[in-house]
């Protein structure tokens, strides 16, 4: 478990590593090639490690030195990915298009990863089977077929981040033009796209949909994957919540703007550069309401950290969640940390509070398990929170950073 000894001001300078949400998709491409594919800045994290593991199984060789991962081979694909690693993370389903396109058959179980409520692949599925792929299930497993995916039109009634990987993944081997409507546009998507066009595939966004144009075969390339927002935010409301000033470098301020418009109407002080962001936090922060959005608008993934955060502001926040059915793994252990959090639906009510207090608490996700690091930051005395495997599944050496901007945090058995 993770123990924390709150009540200190953060300050300092935390450096951000590579996105997680960009090395999973990167690491899936390069079952489109048989040729290298060499990734820069890839985070030391368990669901990055699956992503390996998965890839090496279904046929690949990779090689991990520093940040830096190498994949290439798979003249033969395996067809089938292994459920033990599937289930362990969602990204894993991603690996069903590009299997199909390489080898024309797929079988890959139902995906597992943070319980954050129903989250159906159909969007997947549809798309997939718009391209001409014929979608069977069979024993809690998905089987596609298909002897080559044919471009079409795909409308998606949400823009999902990963049914629009899943369609560039396998719109890129594809015979013909893939158009996807209503396609997602995070910046994880964009870093994607650069790596699929070194690679020899034509995507072209344009302001409602994407085009991409199949080749017979893709090489390989070398890309570097982009700042981790998510990573920079919760650092950044790290430093808030403590009342510290944190700056944080090596990240990207335009993907964060979201995240900086409520801090700022919440008191903090915002400043940033071409690749830093710093936040100074208010004595006190003033309540703000925010709703989850796709990008550009307020990351789900930064929505439980911010509830932390407004857990001690003065005033009553209204927080609506329209991404993830279930995102409240947090409210419970804040409610034991002495937050006031009401849930209706999808909605949050929080009352802040003078203070927070420590508190045994465990984390059921990996943003939840973030969100009670940050309130335990911010209580005065010694916290506990358990499931710190799901933090190590989204942030690189989490207690070393925060060592770093003066945080006493420690890892303990039991």
């Amino acid at each position: 478990m993770i123990c924390v000894l709150g009540g200190r001001s953060l300050r300092g300078v935390v450096p951000i590593s590579g996105a997680k949400n960009a090395a999973l998709p990167a690491i899936i491409a390069s079952l489109l090639t048989t040729e290298p594919v060499i990734l820069h800045r890839v985070p030391r994290l368990l669901d990055v490690e699956t992503a390996v593991r998965l890839v090496q199984a279904l046929g690949k060789e990779v090689c991990w030195e520093k940040d830096t991962l190498k994949i290439w081979g798979g003249e033969k694909l395996s067809s089938e990915a292994p459920a033990e690693l599937v289930q362990r993370m969602r990204a894993s389903f991603l690996v069903l298009g590009p299997v199909l396109a390489r080898t024309g058959l797929a079988r890959v179980p139902l995906p597992g990863g943070c319980a954050l409520g129903p989250r159906p692949v159909d969007f997947h599925l549809h798309g997939l089977s718009r391209l001409g792929a014929r979608i069977t299930f069979i024993d809690g497993a998905v089987l596609a077929e298909a002897q080559r995916l044919r471009g079409a039109i795909v409308y998606l009634d949400f823009p999902s981040v990963g049914a629009t990987e899943q369609l560039l993944l396998a719109g890129a081997l594809a015979e013909g033009e893939t158009v996807v409507i209503n396609p997602a546009r995070e910046p994880e998507l964009t870093n994607l796209t650069e790596l699929l066009r070194k690679m020899g595939a034509e995507v072209t966004w344009n302001t409602d949909h994407v085009v991409i144009r199949g080749q017979e075969e893709l090489g390989g390339a070398e890309h570097t994957l982009l700042p981790d927002r998510i990573e920079a935010g919760t650092y950044l409301l790290a430093g808030a919540i403590t009342g510290g000033r944190v700056r944080a470098v090596n990240a990207e301020p335009r993907h964060l703007f979201a995240l900086l418009d409520r801090l700022s109407c919440a008191g903090c002080e915002i400043d940033y550069g071409e690749d830093w962001i710093e936040v100074r936090g208010a004595q006190r922060p003033r309540a703000v309401d925010f709703r989850t959005w796709p990008y550009p608008g307020f990351p789900t993934d930064l929505q439980p950290p911010m509830v932390s955060f407004l857990a001690i502001a003065e005033g009553r926040s209204t927080v609506t969640e329209t991404v993830y059915a279930a995102r409240f793994g947090h409210v419970e252990p804040l409610i034991q940390m002495g937050a006031k959090i009401q849930v209706s639906g999808s909605v949050q009510i929080v009352e802040g509070v003078g203070e927070l207090r420590p508190a045994a608490v465990e984390a059921t996700d990996i943003r939840a398990g973030a969100a009670l690091v940050l309130a335990a930051l911010a209580a005065q005395g010694v916290s506990y929170v358990r499931g710190e495997q799901h933090l190590r599944r989204g942030y690189e050496n989490m207690e070393g950073k925060l060592r770093g901007l003066g945080a006493q945090i420690w890892e303990e058995e039991g």
